[in-house]
């Protein structure tokens, strides 16, 4: 009866369904190019920004891509390297130790043999501005006896996925020769590395020892891996040599990471225009002088005028004034800066970039001159929720990591795999109130009786101090208080108190 009823009044309306339409979309980049512009940003030169915009783009509505009629100096303020460069610093400056359960002095072996923590700021760094990256373990008995660990940022890795699973990751590396191009693709899957060197322009695959940089690559399979004559996988290896890392998902290109850049680039076009702007109306609202002929500056050996110039020597001629009352004087004129107006469309450019990734007062910026110590806190929670997702991509990926280095460690020593290992990651906090303010909120929680002293000791101090020492601070602290603590009896001590009461008692009684 409804479908019937429904079916009346569509008749009765004379609804027409839309037709099915088709949108095309042409991607003006694809994943490299934009690799490549992520990189020109991050890079911070004024002259390459502004040949990438002009070979690149069609479009000279953009700052950098247009080409004014008149003379205009390009500013370029370096935002995009600012930002990225502090992001890595606080994440970077904050992470303690790497805590293996076992294995803890191999692993510091090799930690120190690698540089560890500058492999991780290399790989925070180009994962925020290229996208993605990916770890490569690899050995060379010539560097080192133990494993090399290097990280390839999303322009020399392509990620091969199959059903949402991560199958392979390729590494691209340049090479030139006898002045032809070519390019190595190294293929690392689950117990196997496989290599391709490649002629560039041409794309033709060569032999390995075409260049010597790649003559003695061999092939290798290891960790259960097995395969049939054509190539074809027979068993599984049970782990890989390359870990993939990114931090931010891409929702332009599946299974690749988002650079912290994107979406972001024309509001970094923006301000570049709106300072340069106010520099130009800054240089061009200079004072001049307007000076009659006859008292130009002239040089005193020649007697010629001196030639006028941008900086210290700006004047407009005059012809002198021969009327009955004239005078001839020197014209200072000044014009005046709309700097409150500059400053606010500087302002409302600079929001646009810092808006959802970092704050302000993080990168040094007071946009604002009036906020207190606690609105400047408040400020910082941008910072501390992209700080955040940067420490979750490095302790779900860094565990990973560490697993995979200890069992090709081993298989390349010719050892038993070992089994997985729990790895900790610690990490320091960040933009804390200071002592001062914490000792207050301490001492009000702990007089209005809602804080114990362990709690205090513990809130006060967290990881500046070991356990140890919070131990004795605490038994400092009941000492004075006048606290101390009693060993509670036990059933036995309660009978034997009991039975030598009333014995007591019965001598009393006789």
């Amino acid at each position: 009866m409804l479908g019937g009823l429904k079916k009346m009044i569509k008749g009765w309306l004379d609804i027409q369904e839309a037709p099915n339409t088709t949108i095309h979309i042409n991607e003006n980049l694809n994943f490299d190019t934009n690799c490549i512009k992520n990189e020109i940003w991050m890079r911070g030169d004024p002259n390459e920004l502004e040949q990438l915009y002009k070979n690149l783009f069609t479009n000279d509505a953009m700052f950098w891509g247009a080409v004014p009629k008149i003379k205009m100096r390009k500013i370029h303020l370096g935002l995009p390297h600012i930002i990225v460069e502090t992001l890595t610093s606080i994440v970077i400056r904050d992470m303690n130790d790497i805590k293996l359960k076992t294995r803890q002095d191999e692993f510091d072996k090799i930690l120190k043999d690698n540089d560890f923590k500058d492999v991780i700021e290399e790989a925070v760094l180009k994962a925020l501005y290229l996208g993605d990256g990916a770890f490569k373990i690899t050995f060379d008995r010539s560097i080192s006896d133990y494993p090399l660990v290097e990280f390839y940022g999303a322009s020399d890795v392509d990620l091969r996925y199959t059903r949402g699973r991560l199958k392979e990751t390729v590494f691209k590396t340049k090479y030139t020769h006898d002045k032809r191009n070519y390019m190595l693709y190294e293929t690392y899957g689950y117990g196997y590395i496989k290599n391709r060197l490649i002629r560039l322009p041409e794309e033709k695959e060569v032999p390995l020892d075409t260049i010597p940089e790649t003559a003695n690559i061999l092939d290798y399979k290891f960790a259960g891996y097995d395969e049939d004559n054509k190539g074809n996988q027979i068993a599984r290896g049970q782990f890989c040599m390359a870990i993939p890392f990114k931090i931010f998902k891409s929702t332009k290109w599946k299974n690749r990471g988002r650079s912290v850049f994107d979406s972001k680039e024309g509001a970094f076009d923006s301000v570049d225009e709106a300072f340069s702007q106010w520099m130009d109306a800054v240089r061009a609202s200079r004072s001049t002088k307007y000076i009659p002929e006859n008292l130009l500056p002239r040089d005193p050996r020649t007697g010629k005028i001196l030639k006028p110039n941008d900086f210290d020597n700006r004047f407009i001629d005059l012809k002198p004034d021969g009327s009955e009352n004239g005078k001839n004087e020197i014209k200072l004129v000044q014009p005046a800066i709309p700097s409150e107006n500059y400053i606010q469309s500087y302002i409302t450019a600079l929001d646009a970039c810092l808006q959802g990734l970092i704050s302000p007062s993080t990168l040094g910026i007071d946009v604002k001159k009036l906020d207190n110590a606690e609105a400047q806190r408040e400020k910082e929670k941008v910072t501390l929720y992209t700080r955040n997702k940067i420490i979750e991509a490095l302790q779900k990926c860094i565990p990973l990591f560490v697993n995979n280095i200890m069992k090709a460690y081993d298989t390349y020593n010719g050892k038993a795999l070992s089994e997985d290992i729990e790895v900790t990651v610690e990490f320091g906090e960040y933009a804390n109130p200071s002592f001062e303010a914490t000792v207050e909120t301490v001492s009000k929680a702990k007089t209005g009786g809602i804080m114990s002293i362990e709690a205090s000791v513990d809130e006060l101090y967290g990881d500046s101090k070991d356990d140890d020492w919070k131990a004795k601070e605490i038994q400092r602290l009941k000492e004075e208080q006048g606290i101390t603590e009693m060993e509670e009896p036990t059933i036995e001590n309660v009978e034997t108190e009991n039975t030598d009461d009333e014995v007591e008692q019965d001598d009393n009684y006789n």
